[in-house]
């Protein structure tokens, strides 16, 4: 699957973007891009990249190894507060709420180490991704492959 805009999927599926990562001026203008972000960016608001696996990886990249280790973020309520603030005109109550009973784990229990715990880290992003998209049709096959490509780079990478 690569980036399409032209059909009905939700936004993040069109833009192989699950998680419906924000673009940045700087990527807008080809600096600081994540890996395989699609070279044309046609949506003026988020990421587009050339395949579904490309998008998961920028978010697990995001998750584990930015708000988790560099913000020190380690629960759904801090992890989402910061992804979809309420100063973004977002139900972040309800998206947090979401994401709780998808995931089945209270707002405050800590995710654990994305090593340790990757299945809890997947969950996450794959309840975000549904909250995000407004679909369960996902391709988690894609979310393997990107999980996998995440879990190559160091920590200090952040495209």
């Amino acid at each position: 699957m690569t980036a399409n805009t032209t059909n009905k999927q939700p936004r993040g599926l069109r833009n192989c973007n699950p998680l419906n990562i924000r673009i940045t001026p700087q990527q807008r203008r080809g600096e600081n891009r994540w890996k395989g972000m699609c070279p044309m960016q046609q949506d003026a608001g988020f990421c587009q990249f050339e395949e579904m696996k490309w998008g998961w990886r920028a978010a697990f990249i995001l998750l584990t190894k930015t708000y988790y280790h560099l913000h020190s973020l380690y629960t759904i309520h801090d992890i989402v507060s910061r992804w979809a603030p309420p100063v973004d005109h977002n139900a972040t109550d309800v998206y947090i709420r979401r994401v709780c009973e998808l995931t089945g784990k209270d707002e405050y229990d800590p995710i654990g180490i994305p090593s340790e715990r990757p299945a809890d880290w997947m969950k996450l992003a794959v309840a975000m991704a549904i909250v995000e998209n407004g679909t369960e049709a996902l391709d988690y096959f894609a979310m393997l492959d990107g999980w996998s490509l995440a879990r190559m780079e160091p920590v200090t990478a952040r495209r």
